[in-house]
């Protein structure tokens, strides 16, 4: 039994474990162990610390809770029933089924309550961190003496899983070199992982670690001594000056008389008679399934009443604000209603020089930075190869948290991370670079990303074997496919510098996932839209560039770098007599979101010869070309010489376009 602790606090933590581990026993799935374990820390911060309102779970000034290790969801979706949220009995009997609000792991956008999709280990860790930059940057824009409009707390439970994968090494050490305060995860210190005790791999001094990472680390024996655990949060709370790990020693599966303390607890359901020896063990003497005490129910009662109350005097507080500072007010409406107007979109220059696509794509930053105050962002080391330095601001540090320049370090995966936390805090417009190739090193982030459907840009250069000297390690090849194959990614590959500026410009009025920018080391030439199409048609994910006639012999298209390349070859063609339609091809995904009438008019059934040319691997233009088509693409790794070298061995030459297009249409 728990120590330190009144009946009705016992019963209340009792019930989140029955309500866990009989929803997994229901549908046969899932992971009991975690929540019997870490029962008190979940009724410990709901209905003790933390400030929120089950009525309205989108508060914005509400207190945060991470669970990053997302496979004890049942923890939270019992927490969230007790509370008050819209999330009934039946919904928690209907876990891991099919259309439910339980998914097996939690997702954002599916449970009211539930701040980010986490199961990944240690993506929710690195999120939670993203959110305490968004709140501190929000916080020091918005902010002022007497008017704390953004003034909460950040809290976690992170596993052994969790702190074992390498991203939360990179997260931890951004956290505490930026001195994140009000930033609190429980570890769930159980020394058992799926393969058995965490001893057999796991033997880091998880304490020195973190306080080698400069954050605050405390220690509680037992999870159950209800008073040790709140008097370790308080002291928590209190050092606000940097993030604080709280090392939490638990039992998996408390209470199970032939599991507790082994990986059979771990993932997969108690079976019948364990739930009953369970049950009878934690002194539970209810046989009902699901069974909610109704005293329980009254206990948590005021939990509702109390974050309406919160939250009506964060109303008054706004009003008061409102009158005070109404332009700072309008604005805040404005970003946390996902308005960022429109005055940007005036300031994007135009382009008729040749230059990198990644230069362009910095000129379009700078340009649109004070119209959009709360764009932020920056690189993963590489601010000055990706030009994605705001030259008018600072940086973003534990000195000034107004700095829109963020430093991520070598750090990409918690970079893509860090992006998906500050996306979901609301109210900012996030970006975050690195080389198109060490996209594979944020991956699981992005993917992330596009699940939860976030606002987030990624700024990729270095897009082909383009970049030259620097050889196959950094040449992405299969990176572009493998991006294109995530749902609800946008992919964008500009031609030159005004399909540049028209990509910014989409990716930051797009909604509904993220968005990538595959851009150029190389200088490319501007195209003459005064003779060509508009970029502006690059809203359509692909367009003619140049017409021939309304019945063209063959078309060629291309994306990137690629696109004068063909514009070029139908030049030579066209002086052959052969009607040659050009089409610059920059987003799939866009060009899939076009009706059918549209995709027909650009690639008319009828022209058979289709020619598709880009610097990466083939995979997915098949699509495209249909089955007489080709395509000129890399089918190997690249390797070390100048650009035009390369180009040139690879096959990516005037003479080799207009050669494989003459084949065609021959055949």
């Amino acid at each position: 039994m728990s120590k330190n602790i009144s009946s009705i606090e016992q019963l209340a933590i009792n019930t989140i474990r029955t309500l866990s581990i009989d929803a997994v026993q229901k549908a046969n799935s899932g992971h009991p162990g975690m929540p019997l374990g870490c029962a008190p820390i979940a009724y410990l911060l709901y209905y003790k610390l933390m400030k929120h309102n089950p009525s309205n779970p989108k508060w914005i000034n509400r207190d945060r809770f991470i669970l990053s290790a997302g496979h004890g969801s049942m923890l939270l979706y019992s927490v969230l029933h007790l509370s008050g949220y819209d999330l009934s009995i039946d919904d928690l009997k209907n876990f891991r089924q099919w259309n439910s609000k339980t998914p097996g792991h939690p997702e954002f956008g599916h449970t009211p309550g539930v701040e980010t999709t986490t199961g990944p280990l240690g993506q929710g860790f690195a999120t939670a961190i993203g959110m305490a930059v968004a709140r501190d940057f929000l916080a020091s824009v918005f902010n002022k003496d007497g008017f704390n409009l953004i003034d909460h707390y950040i809290y976690g439970i992170c596993s052994d899983g969790d702190l074992m994968e390498g991203i939360s090494h990179e997260a931890a050490s951004f956290a505490g070199h930026h001195k994140l305060g009000k930033l609190i995860f429980f570890y769930d210190d159980n020394g058992i992982s799926i393969d058995g005790k965490t001893s057999i791999t796991y033997s880091d001094d998880v304490r020195k670690r973190f306080e080698s990472y400069n954050w605050n680390v405390l220690t509680i024996n037992d999870v159950n001594d209800i008073s040790e655990l709140e008097t370790a949060a308080q002291q928590a709370r209190s050092n606000s000056d940097r993030p604080t790990l709280i090392i939490t020693k638990t039992h998996i599966g408390y209470g199970s008389p032939n599991k507790q303390d082994s990986s059979a607890a771990h993932g997969a359901p108690l079976g019948t008679e364990e739930v009953k020896l369970t049950k009878k063990n934690l002194g539970w003497i209810y046989e009902e399934d699901f069974f909610v005490p109704s005293e329980v129910y009254e206990h948590f009662a005021g939990i509702r009443k109390c974050g309406e109350e919160a939250e009506e005097m964060w109303n008054k507080l706004f009003i008061s604000y409102k009158e005070k500072f109404p332009q700072e007010a309008k604005l805040f409406e404005k970003i946390f209603s996902n308005d960022f107007g429109n005055e940007w979109e005036e300031k994007i220059p135009v382009f008729t020089e040749a230059m990198a696509t990644r230069a362009a794509s910095g000129k379009v930053l700078n340009a649109v930075a004070k119209d959009l105050p709360t764009l932020i962002g920056g690189s993963a080391d590489l601010a000055e190869s990706n030009n994605t330095a705001l030259k008018d601001y600072k940086s973003f540090s534990a000195e000034n948290r107004s700095g829109r320049n963020i430093h991520f370090g070598v750090r990409e995966h918690s970079m893509g991370a860090i992006l998906n936390g500050m996306a979901l805090y609301g109210g900012v417009i996030p970006y975050g670079a690195t080389f198109l190739i060490f996209s594979d090193y944020l991956r699981p982030a992005l993917r992330l990303s596009a699940l939860m459907k976030l606002r987030t840009i990624f700024v990729f250069t270095h897009d082909s074997i383009g970049l030259g000297e620097d050889g196959p390690t950094h040449q992405p090849i299969e990176q572009l496919a493998s991006l294109r194959a995530i749902p609800n990614v946008v992919v964008i590959r500009p031609a030159d510098a005004n399909e540049t500026a028209e990509a910014w410009k989409f990716a930051i009025k797009h909604n509904g996932g993220p968005v990538v920018l595959a851009l150029t080391r190389q200088k490319l030439p501007c195209l003459n839209r005064n003779i060509l199409s508009s970029a502006e048609q690059l809203k359509m994910g692909a367009y003619v560039l140049k017409e021939t006639s309304e019945n063209p012999d063959i078309i060629l298209m291309a994306s990137g770098s690629e696109v004068d390349l063909i514009f070029r070859a139908s030049e030579k063609l066209e002086a052959e007599g052969i009607k040659v339609r050009v089409v610059s091809f920059p987003s799939w995904q866009i060009f899939e979101l076009q009706n059918e009438d549209y995709k027909k008019q650009i690639l008319p059934e009828n022209v058979k010869a289709r020619l598709a040319v880009e610097a990466g691997v083939q995979q997915g233009w098949e699509k495209f070309i249909g089955e007489k088509g080709d395509v000129i693409c890399m089918k190997s790794f690249g390797a070390s010489a100048p650009d035009k070298v390369l180009f040139e061995k690879f096959g990516f030459t005037l003479d080799n376009v207009v050669n494989k297009a003459k084949q065609l249409l021959n055949k």
